[in-house]
């Protein structure tokens, strides 16, 4: 397999997920996170597989962004498949309640990271008149939840940024989906609750959840249809959840 996929957040959950299945399947991976250890741990082992490139980066920078992606190794150079899955919770307060950080950092993640990071992607594949973007959503994009609040509104946004991406690089023949997902078990419960384990934890209990390889074999799947089929929305949640907040635990 020679095409290469850049891959946002790859130092955990669904993003590490990912990484590992495609290494399997011998995309050549540029992976991106804020964690350098981690990084060279991917490096090491999927690198006993495919070619690997790692970036160490916040994608809320938008001049690292820029000038690392502009730099990449020629070998790398070539992005085919764009996976936007770099996002994160902060906090569950209500409105009145919220903490600014925490509604800044989802915003310039979730939303300004994903942007930035398109941005200095999107012109090679309009110029080749080729290449796939999987935005990694969230059902919190689908439907509001009792103090999801700002998050839900940054998920909201990465909807309304996939469907307008979709319209505008249709002329150009690029493919663009979403791959929204409802619960998930990773990182994701302990960085809302900055460390909880216990409330993290609690989260999960009572039912299966999803886990990241489910939605690394569905992006997979997604990415390896035939050209002219676009998955272009895509939900997908444990069986035991039926909304953001019907969850049948036992």
């Amino acid at each position: 397999m020679n095409k290469t996929v850049f891959i946002t957040g790859a130092t955990s959950g669904i993003g590490k997920a990912i990484a590992e299945l495609f290494a399997k399947h011998q995309f050549k991976l540029v992976l991106c996170g804020r964690r350098q250890e981690r990084l060279n741990d991917l490096k090491e082992r999927l690198g006993k597989t495919t070619k690997v490139h790692t970036i160490n980066f916040d994608v809320r920078d938008k001049e690292a962004v820029q000038n690392t992606i502009s730099g990449l190794p020629a070998e790398f150079s070539k992005i085919h498949i764009l996976i936007n899955n770099a996002g994160n919770a902060h906090g569950l307060d209500t409105i009145d309640e919220g903490n600014l950080d925490d509604w800044d950092a989802m915003m310039d993640i979730n939303v300004k990271g994903l942007l930035y990071v398109s941005k200095a992607i999107i012109p090679q594949m309009v110029s080749r008149k080729e290449g796939h973007i999987i935005n990694i959503g969230s059902t919190a994009g689908k439907e509001v939840y009792p103090k999801g609040n700002v998050y839900c509104a940054s998920k909201h946004a990465v909807d309304a940024i996939n469907q307008g991406m979709r319209m505008d690089l249709n002329p150009y023949g690029i493919r663009v989906g979403a791959v929204n997902p409802g619960a998930v078990e990773t990182e994701f419960s302990n960085v809302r609750f900055k460390g909880d384990d216990e409330r993290a934890d609690n989260v999960y209990k009572g039912f299966e959840p999803l886990r990241a390889k489910d939605i690394a074999e569905i992006v997979h799947f997604v990415v390896t249809r035939p050209y002219y089929v676009n998955i272009s929305d895509l939900v997908v949640m444990p069986t035991a959840q039926a909304s953001a907040t019907m969850i049948h635990r036992d």
